[in-house]
């Protein structure tokens, strides 16, 4: 299936004798068969033509709609995919503590022991001794599995966060340091290009739970958000570190990106990726998202990362209809 990004300001696209055609300001043309696309997504301002909504909404594909810079608007759906029994089983679960309690330990177990084979990883082409925090971040994950609330969880998953994200900081490049997590506004590159995939993950996989029917502003571990897709955060969780953290070091570490390709501005604080930067980060999570892996436990073949996700969202529905959380298997990386 493709999966189409259009970031050039002034494209427009439209439908064609049965193939979407992306049209640039510089006469280029992409085409795309209309039977192999699952989804859109616009960055910044970018036509689409009546025709081309039509055919989307008729074929289920999801349109998403972003500013220049990645900040997420909304998106096209259609209604084709609606499950309403599958949401009852699922707005059921809100009153199931311990169903909650048991996933949510086993979403931020896997988080957490993603984000220490990342460290792994990179610290192994560093002079950085980075054992006692593997060691503190060790500590918190045996802490997880012994709490009685959700609260608690949040707790542990926030102090190991904090300790990955200030030694990710000493292991990536010198010129692009930086001292943690910084959110509205990123605050250095690497924020800036986290930020901006975490956005592109929860998007997609806001559509992949639509496309199963369920819906995604039901969440089980996150405390419900006005206008945020708490599912999609929930399930996003054991993804950061394994898809959009180990991206951005790799582009950065290996100088696939300079300080060039990174721009701030008076009109709106931060650090955001200029045009040919933001192409080139895009490309290679494109890329991430189709390497085949065999992480999955429950599986014994290759798959691709995204199909992975979809996987993944088909072992959440059976643990709901199961009321079983033990059905449902993080992604763990080695």
């Amino acid at each position: 299936m493709s999966y189409l990004y259009v970031c050039e300001q002034g494209a427009s696209i439209g439908v064609k004798d049965n193939r979407f055609q992306v049209h640039y300001k510089e006469g280029l043309i992409k085409s795309i068969p209309v039977e192999t696309m699952e989804v859109i997504e616009v960055f910044g301002k970018v036509q689409i033509t009546t025709q081309c909504l039509e055919e989307c909404l008729k074929r289920g594909i999801n349109i998403l709609f972003y500013s220049t810079n990645g900040a997420y608007y909304g998106r096209l759906i259609s209604t084709s995919h609606v499950n309403v029994q599958r949401q009852r089983i699922q707005a059921s679960i809100a009153n199931n503590e311990e169903f909650k309690l048991q996933f949510s330990k086993r979403i931020i177990e896997a988080k957490i022991r993603n984000q220490s084979v990342v460290l792994r990883r990179y610290a192994r082409h560093s002079q950085q001794d980075i054992q006692r925090a593997i060691v503190e971040m060790n500590n918190m994950y045996k802490k997880v599995s012994s709490v009685v609330s959700i609260e608690q969880i949040m707790g542990y998953e926030g102090t190991a966060a904090k300790i990955y994200f200030r030694v990710l900081g000493e292991l990536i490049d010198s010129e692009f340091a930086f001292k943690g997590r910084t959110r509205r506004p990123p605050t250095d590159p690497f924020n800036s290009m986290i930020s901006l995939g975490y956005s592109v993950i929860l998007n997609e996989l806001y559509g992949k739970i639509e496309g199963k029917g369920l819906n995604p502003y039901f969440g089980v571990m996150h405390k419900d958000r006005e206008k945020h897709p708490t599912l999609a955060s929930d399930l996003m969780e054991e993804w950061r570190a394994v898809l959009i953290d180990s991206t951005a070091m790799s582009m950065l570490n290996g100088h696939e990106l300079t300080k060039d390709n990174f721009y701030s501005d008076i009109d709106q604080p931060g650090v955001f990726l200029d045009k040919d930067g933001f192409r080139r980060y895009i490309k290679k999570l494109e890329v991430k998202f189709r390497a085949e892996n065999k992480y999955l436990t429950y599986i014994d073949y290759s798959v691709s990362f995204r199909r992975a996700i979809d996987l993944q969202i088909n072992q959440f529905v059976r643990a709901i209809e199961t009321e079983n959380p033990d059905e449902y298997h993080p992604i763990v990386i080695r």
